[in-house]
């Protein structure tokens, strides 16, 4: 009396045993359907673009990109593209695409055509020197182009890049201002961000939301339509 016969205690042992191994199955659940919850529906994809890189910024702008699952156009002056082609390959390694931004980033119709070559053709191959490929896209500096530009990028076999959103980084706009201009893109469209705007890196996290949560991801730019499309 009072004492567990022995069979009980065996039972007890294999109930503990069965109820380890399907905790051990449940916490092992999750994982195996983490993958499709994770890949969320691109209803439309934008182009979010950056200019005047590679800087020292560089670095932590691509880190924020990757980190919220964001690629982008890169349009590289070509100056910066020479000196610091280990930042042109990082770029390339995050998954980024390289544009050209003109070498100097002057302003570009009030040159030669001359220069304006010298301008292009410098960048393409400073560009392609430091691991970037042979850009597709241009963009001209200042968003100031003619027909003299346009036939010189068409000859480099460049497609000029404007934007359809301006988010002001440049001319200081704030963090929220930058989140906001953002939010006004729709499928297709091209926002124009600069690669050392403190405020831009700053918003990356919040844009990378808003386009999520309206079903918009960030593609790559068609040298065929201007436009924002899904990556190839």
């Amino acid at each position: 009396m009072g004492t567990t016969p022995r069979p009980s205690f065996r039972a007890l042992l294999t109930r503990l045993t069965v109820l380890a191994t399907a905790a051990a199955a449940a916490l092992a659940a999750p994982t195996a359907t983490a993958a499709p919850s994770q890949a969320a529906a691109c209803n439309g994809y934008v182009g979010l673009t950056f200019d005047d890189g590679p800087s020292g910024n560089t670095t932590a702008l691509l880190n924020a990109l990757r980190h919220n699952g964001l690629r982008a156009t890169m349009f590289n002056q070509g100056q910066y593209a020479a000196a610091n082609p280990s930042l042109v390959r990082a770029q390339v390694a995050a998954g980024m695409w390289i544009g050209n931004h003109s070498y100097t980033h002057p302003h570009l119709t009030r040159l030669s055509q001359a220069q304006i070559d010298s301008e292009l053709s410098r960048t393409q191959q400073a560009i392609a020197n430091a691991g970037g490929g042979t850009p597709k896209l241009f963009r001209p500096p200042y968003g100031e182009t003619n027909a003299t530009v346009k036939s010189v990028a068409a000859r480099h076999g460049l497609t000029e890049i404007i934007w359809h959103v301006d988010s002001q980084d440049w001319n200081g706009a704030s963090t929220e201002a930058i989140v906001q201009a953002a939010a006004r893109l729709t499928n297709g469209q091209i926002i124009l961000l600069h690669d050392w705007s403190a405020n831009t890196l700053a918003a990356i996290p919040r844009i990378a939301q808003g386009l999520t949560a309206r079903g918009l991801c960030a593609g790559t730019i068609s040298p065929q339509t201007g436009r924002a499309v899904a990556p190839g």
